[in-house]
This record gives C-alpha cells, sequence and structure tokens, in this order.
C-alpha cells in the first residue's frame, strides 16, 4: 500500500535562516530559495529539502551532552577516502563550521561538527562495499 505521505522538508531553527541556508549550500549544493526574512528553503541536489526559520530564541545544542538531547543532525557522505574527507573538513571548516569530535575517525569513520548557528553534523566516510 503507497504511503499517503512523504518527508517534504527538514527544518532547522536557527537566528538568520539565509546565513545558514547559504552555508549549507556551500557544502551540498543548491540556491537558497527565501520566502521572507523567516523562511528559507534549500533545494538540496539528490537530496532532501531542508528549511531554515528564524526562531528569536534559538539556544543551539551543547554537543556532547548526555543530560539534553541534541535534538536531531545531518549525516553527510564526504567521500571514500581520506583524502576526500580531509578536504570536505577543510571546506566546512572554512564556511565557518567547528570541529566538535574530529578524534578516532579511522575507528567512526565520521567526524562531528558544529555549523555556524550550532547544530551539530558529521561529515561521514563512505563503506564502498557496504553502502546502502
Amino acid at each position: 500500500m503507497p504511503s499517503a505521505v512523504r518527508l517534504r522538508n527538514v527544518v532547522i531553527d536557527c537566528p538568520d535562516p539565509l546565513a545558514l541556508a547559504r552555508f549549507y549550500a556551500a557544502v551540498v549544493g543548491g540556491t537558497p530559495e527565501a520566502e521572507d526574512d523567516e523562511w528559507v528553503t534549500l533545494r538540496v541536489p539528490d537530496g532532501p529539502r531542508l528549511a531554515f526559520q528564524r526562531a528569536e530564541e534559538f539556544v543551539p545544542p551543547e554537543w556532547p551532552r548526555g543530560d539534553r538531547s541534541q535534538q536531531f543532525h545531518l549525516d553527510f557522505d564526504a567521500g571514500s577516502t581520506w583524502e576526500e574527507l580531509d578536504a570536505a573538513h577543510e571546506k566546512v571548516l572554512g564556511l565557518g563550521a567547528h570541529a566538535l569530535d574530529v578524534e578516532d575517525r579511522e575507528k567512526k569513520d565520521f567526524m562531528v561538527y558544529a555549523d555556524p548557528a550550532g547544530h551539530p553534523f558529521c561529515l561521514c566516510r563512505i563503506d564502498v562495499d557496504n553502502r546502502l
């Protein structure tokens, strides 16, 4: 039986929707489409739409913090080689991300960052033998 609903957007609260949409556009591609100062949509090529909405009282999640949920995070495939992951690492840092956990990457196959608004996201190494 086909589903009656489908995913429309992943919506991310932030203090500056256009700035954060531009950050993610530089990371994954696409062009931010601003409806107004409160809502910006990013149509990610070959991916879900990301939407950014203004939250005046926005408080970024703290990572890691065991006593409070981080709410969500985004995972991005960044390549199958460590050279590709290193290039993605340099790119996101140059765009304003902050490294949260880049240790033991060979054991975990991912590194954790915070976007300019403080949301955690991961750059993941693609296991070409076990792709989903």
